[in-house]
């Protein structure tokens, strides 16, 4: 009799760490996603202001929206957050938890003065119409990655190397202003974020350790906010660009 009790104690803890487990990745994951949710609106709203601030009444640049737009300030936003996002990627592991999540709220707001431009190029229902089409394609991309019990690491590392190659074309792109080859980059940016919204998801997922500290945990989640934030954000460009109607 004592050792079936024995064994229903044993069974019993582990069915207590199994459930904690579950509930300690949800409560990581609602985390992760609450952090990409405000940078996402951050975004959003600097944007907006950016663009108020840089076009007036008769829809005219001011100069301050010739100097964002078109100036060497444009450069210096540009590589100023493409070097921060590296930065908090390369430093995670020895900043701390709030200097992290400070940090990449001030990158999604440097980023919203760059998204500035296209309520300048599209308007205002499309770019409405593209972003909640944007919500509901990551969405369900990140809840397959979620879910899925197929492993995604073979698909992560074909997407990256597709991502560098995207990168690369953009650049070239700036020189040529080729029409056919935006059209092309643009396509192609789809099904790259696409698919790397729900490797990152998956990744995120697996990289959820329940003996982690609050320090641990806390970069994790931010890390895997601005992984998601970046697979939003590219993902709603990318449709932009093809489905928005200019003004």
């Amino acid at each position: 009799m004592s050792d079936f009790d024995r064994n229903i104690a044993a069974r019993g803890s582990f069915a207590d760490r199994g459930v904690a487990v579950d509930v300690g990745l949800r409560a990581h994951m609602l985390r992760v996603y609450n952090y990409m949710a405000v940078a996402v609106a951050l975004s959003g709203a600097v944007a907006w202001l950016t663009y108020n601030a840089a076009v007036d009444s008769a829809n005219r640049l001011t100069p301050f929206g010739k100097a964002v737009f078109g100036g060497p300030l444009m450069w210096v936003l540009l590589i100023g957050t493409i070097g921060l996002v590296f930065f908090i990627s390369w430093r995670i592991d020895r900043l701390k938890f709030t200097t992290a999540l400070t940090l990449f709220m001030i990158y999604a707001a440097l980023l919203g003065v760059t998204l500035a431009p296209i309520f300048v190029v599209y308007t205002g229902a499309s770019i409405t119409k593209v972003f909640f089409i944007s919500a509901a394609s990551f969405g369900a991309l990140s809840l397959y990655g979620y879910t899925t019990q197929r492993d995604l690491s073979a698909m992560g590392a074909f997407l990256m190397m597709g991502l560098f190659g995207l990168i690369i074309a953009s650049l070239v792109n700036i020189f040529l202003k080729s029409s056919g080859l935006d059209w092309i980059i643009s396509i192609a940016g789809v099904g790259i974020f696409a698919g790397l919204t729900a490797w990152d998801t998956q990744k995120i997922k697996e990289m959820y350790d329940v003996n982690d500290d609050g320090t641990v945990s806390g970069r994790k989640a931010v890390m895997g906010a601005l992984s998601l934030y970046l697979d939003f954000i590219n993902l709603f460009i990318m449709l932009l660009r093809l489905i928005g109607d200019r003004r």
